[in-house]
């Protein structure tokens, strides 16, 4: 990280604050939103990313992504994540909510589509977000919330320095049977320390 001692130094971090060695990310535009809300409809991804296989309607999930990525509220933010090469192609969508400023905490959140999983592109997006948290908005914890079944994700975040907290034992019901709800989270001076810098394949 280099002090901002003039305009130019300025402009330099505003244009790389966001952007990693694979993806990049943004604000949401009005095309993303019919891509996004039809992957937030995929029944297989909900096993992964929701306590229930319930898919929504196609308006529910426009409103539902549009509201993530709308940036209209003090207690969350969301980007779209693209791919930083050119031309880009928009791989999902990933955020932080439930921002507690007094104690500078939030809880991270990340969607991508199905076939965008696997190529590194959730860890970069992780990173650079996880980056901007920290360095941008001043804060101090960043947590979130996993199944134990989706190991390529906790991985990913453990390749960050994400650490397990603990578990909600039997948190949720898929398939017959009951799995925890593992608990992960980083702290800023774990990230300052070089953990989140750490280089991984998967996502």
């Amino acid at each position: 990280m280099a002090d901002l001692i003039d305009a130019e130094s300025a402009f330099a971090y505003g244009e790389t604050i966001l952007t990693g060695d694979r993806v990049r990310l943004r604000g949401l535009r009005e095309a993303d939103v019919p891509v996004l809300a039809q992957w937030e409809m995929d029944p297989g991804r909900m096993v992964t990313s929701a306590n229930q296989v319930r898919p929504p309607s196609e308006g529910a999930a426009r409103q539902q992504v549009a509201g993530w990525c709308a940036n209209d509220r003090d207690d969350s933010i969301g980007f779209a994540v693209e791919t930083a090469g050119e031309p880009s192609v928009l791989i999902g969508c990933l955020g932080l909510s439930g921002i507690r400023p007094k104690d500078r905490v939030a809880t991270l959140a990340i969607s991508l589509g199905r076939e965008h999983l696997g190529q590194g592109y959730g860890t970069d997006a992780i990173r650079v977000l996880v980056g901007y948290a920290f360095r941008e908005m001043a804060l101090h914890r960043i947590q979130l919330d996993v199944w134990p079944f989706n190991q390529q994700a906790i991985r990913a975040y453990e390749s960050i320095g994400f650490v397990e907290e603990g578990r909600r034992r039997s948190a949720v019901w898929h398939d017959g049977q009951w799995y925890d709800q593992v608990l992960m989270g980083i702290l800023e001076s774990e990230w300052a320390g070089g953990r989140g810098t750490t280089e991984a394949a998967g996502d």
